[in-house]
């Protein structure tokens, strides 16, 4: 069997930038062994898989050892897909997944996905947070995945994680995060080593719960916004109630064909 696999970097204008994920469109799904061992081979932080579904598509990520709730880069790489490679011609999509219904919609600065918004809960900073980072933050949330604030955009970009330690921390992943530099509102970076992505280039999801945080924290709804990776995104976040807009571009890398 002949499947179509699309590779495209997400959350950026430029080949090699923002986060890459690989895209797979299907007619009807595949066995979960056959998606995880795809994933796997294609060795991207997620891949997306999607099967249309009347008008919307049915959509599921998968890192290299699991399947995920929620994907923001690879969900913008398979919107990206479908609106420049495979046709779509409506300026609205709508998915269907393990988090409800997501849309997304072309706009005049890139893709705007609809997301939900994650909540938190401040904590004690956990000695094995503290460790793991080899400073103290300012403050520690709990939530789907958990977060730690800093006081600066250096502070966020120069720390180098013990990833033995952060992989004993209980949440699915942990988000650092600090006011911006450079015309940016914040600045982040995201850890998953529990699915085998020590640091994730640009995490749209992360942004379902840091969007609140700095809208709160600085009384304004829309923020530009900063993964400080090596590879390095850029996000528009924009709070609406209990849902949050996160915008971005993406750019095609790489067309083919896989044989399983």
């Amino acid at each position: 069997m002949q499947l179509d696999l699309y590779q495209v970097d997400a959350f950026t204008d430029k080949v090699f930038g923002g986060n890459p994920a690989a895209v797979c469109p299907l007619k009807e799904w595949l066995p979960d062994d056959v998606l995880q061992n795809i994933a796997m081979e294609n060795n991207l932080s997620e891949t997306a898989f999607f099967v249309p579904e009347g008008k919307n598509f049915n959509l599921r990520w998968f890192t290299p050892v699991s399947e995920v709730d929620l994907c923001g880069h690879a969900t913008l790489a398979t919107a990206f897909t479908l609106f420049t490679q495979l046709g779509y011609k409506d300026e609205t999509i709508t998915f269907t997944g393990r988090s409800g219904e997501l849309y997304v919609h072309k706009t005049s600065n890139g893709i705007m996905m609809d997301f939900p918004v994650w909540e938190r809960t401040k904590t004690e900073i956990p000695e094995i947070i503290a460790n793991a980072f080899g400073q103290v933050p300012l403050e520690f949330y709990e939530g789907f995945d958990a977060m730690a604030i800093f006081e600066n955009a250096e502070d966020v970009r120069k720390i180098e994680p013990d990833f033995t330690i952060l992989k004993r921390y209980g949440a699915r992943g942990v988000l650092i995060t600090a006011p911006g530099d450079n015309g940016y509102d914040f600045v982040s970076r995201a850890f998953f080593p529990k699915l085998s992505i020590d640091e994730d280039p640009v995490t749209g999801s992360a942004h379902c719960i840091l969007t609140p945080y700095w809208a709160e924290r600085f009384n304004k709804n829309t923020l530009n916004a900063h993964q400080a990776s090596e590879r390095g995104g850029d996000l528009i976040c924009t709070l609406k109630s209990d849902r949050v807009e996160i915008t971005g571009n993406a750019v095609l890398y790489m067309q083919g064909k896989i044989y399983v």
